[in-house]
């Protein structure tokens, strides 16, 4: 009987104190830990980072979601014309160029009229690239080819916590 009235009072020292008496514990036969004893609390699991190739799959997979992107460049196209070919692509640009506008705020490095003398704006070769019969020391300038793109504003829709980047586009299965 004695343990019987042991076990409750044990019961009832946690269910409203948090802890076992002073009392119930000598009559176990315990005593309590000092706190440096205690055991260290297990590690809270590892939030996900984002990696540097997060942003990029996450615009292949709006590209994909918004207009089929991934889907025409991974079909063989040798088996259409190239009417059905132009035809497709002038809708798959308006639906590309909508989405990376929606995220993507480019502008040109170097806003002139291509085919016209342009100052490079910088000697770096990641902004200016210097093409055709170049001189070991670069000139200031030439004829401008392409303006470039740069990317001043990126407002990416932040991914679910448990989002895998690398799925692009999920399969589809249809249940008939």
């Amino acid at each position: 009987m004695g343990r019987i009235l042991l076990a409750f009072r044990c019961f009832f020292n946690i269910l409203f104190g948090g802890q076992l008496s002073a009392g119930a514990l000598s009559e176990l036969g315990l005593s309590r830990r000092s706190p440096a004893a205690a055991p260290a609390a297990p590690a809270a699991p590892a939030v996900p980072t984002a990696k540097p190739s997060d942003g990029a799959l996450q615009i292949l997979g709006i590209l994909q979601r918004d207009s089929r992107l991934l889907d025409f460049l991974m079909e063989d196209l040798t088996s259409y014309a190239d009417d059905q070919i132009g035809a497709a692509v002038r809708e798959l640009h308006d639906q590309c160029r909508d989405s990376v506008s929606r995220y993507v705020t480019l502008q040109p490095v170097i806003d002139g009229v291509e085919g016209t003398f342009a100052q490079a704006s910088s000697k770096d070769p990641n902004v200016v690239k210097f093409v055709g019969n170049v001189p070991a020391k670069p000139p200031s300038g030439g004829t401008l080819r392409h303006k470039g793109w740069r990317a001043v504003k990126i407002d990416l829709p932040p991914l679910a916590a448990k989002q895998d980047a690398t799925i692009l586009a999920p399969a589809e299965i249809e249940v008939e």
